[in-house]
């Protein structure tokens, strides 16, 4: 699938750059955006846990979940958030929400509810957020004053494409399979440690949107100059010069390396209880031993 997709993609990308047709743009935008997270979608769907998770369900948590959290995110974001040095944490408690919200919605008739579905069903909403955010953001990039850059756009799609595994698909996943570790047939169960992990994975979700910045300040810290001091100052943006764009890029890309690589631990460790779980505990006991252990509200 995915070597199917980046040909046609490809293709896609030089006819429209050889013959200048804007119709084929729509087929550039979302080849581009959907390529990588259907395909780790697909992947994620071979590795099911029950019968219960079908090709149908999955297709739903992908389009309809990835609507509805984009949907309830720009809703949110737009009347909630203003400018100020708290926005992307803002962004990354609004859009974790939303997603986590999409899956309860969609799972709530769920008869069995292991850890491992709810990793697949966590990671196909992520994954159905981010690729219809990426080609908002890819057709947005197309646009410039200058006019129409296809460059821009093909750009923006792979850079987006290659940092999709690592993004809102696999921070969804992390939120749904705590979601579905402690919950039952007829309940999804809200613990202490379901609400520690949303907090835990906004903040990855803040710290990777704000890591440009945050390598901007690092930079300047380190090596600016007196007129960036100043811009800063005055609220005036202060970009990078040509000998401090090295350090910028590698402390923007080390650290969301660092951010990635944390999210990837934390789903390893949530691979391995619901490989546990399978060859041994099950659901209903491993509800009855959380909440005696863990206060929670069914709902």
């Amino acid at each position: 699938m995915l070597r199917v997709g980046l040909l046609l993609w490809t293709m896609s990308a030089v006819v429209t750059y050889l013959t200048g047709n804007p119709n084929l743009i729509p087929t550039l935008v979302l080849l581009g955006s959907f390529l990588v997270p259907v395909t780790f979608v697909a992947w994620a769907f071979e590795h099911r846990d029950s019968g219960e998770i079908t090709a149908e369900l999955v297709f739903r948590m992908f389009t309809v979940g990835g609507v509805l959290g984009v949907l309830g995110a720009s809703v949110l974001e737009t009347y909630l958030l203003y400018p100020s040095p708290w926005l992307y944490v803002g962004v990354g408690l609004i859009e974790e929400a939303v997603k986590l919200a999409a899956l309860a919605l969609l799972t709530r008739r769920l008869a069995v509810k292991s850890v491992r579905d709810g990793l697949i069903l966590g990671a196909a909403v992520g994954f159905g957020f981010a690729a219809l955010e990426s080609a908002g953001f890819a057709l947005t990039a197309l646009f410039t004053s200058q006019g129409l850059s296809l460059a821009n756009l093909v750009t923006t799609e792979l850079l987006r494409g290659l940092l999709a595994p690592v993004g809102h698909g696999l921070w969804t996943a992390v939120l749904g399979g705590l979601l579905f570790a402690w919950s039952t047939r007829d309940h999804f169960v809200l613990t202490a440690r379901l609400a520690l992990a949303y907090l835990g994975v906004s903040l990855l979700h803040a710290l990777w949107d704000s890591m440009s910045v945050i390598s901007l300040y690092i930079t300047l810290l380190l090596t600016g100059q007196p007129w960036q001091y100043d811009l800063l100052a005055r609220g005036l943006p202060a970009a990078p010069t040509g000998t401090q764009v090295g350090l910028y890029t590698t402390l923007t890309w080390v650290g969301q390396g660092l951010i990635a690589a944390t999210g990837v631990v934390w789903l390893l460790v949530l691979v391995v209880r619901a490989r546990r779980e399978r060859q041994g505990t099950r659901p209903a006991l491993t509800y009855r031993v959380a909440t005696s252990r863990h206060p929670a509200l069914p709902f």
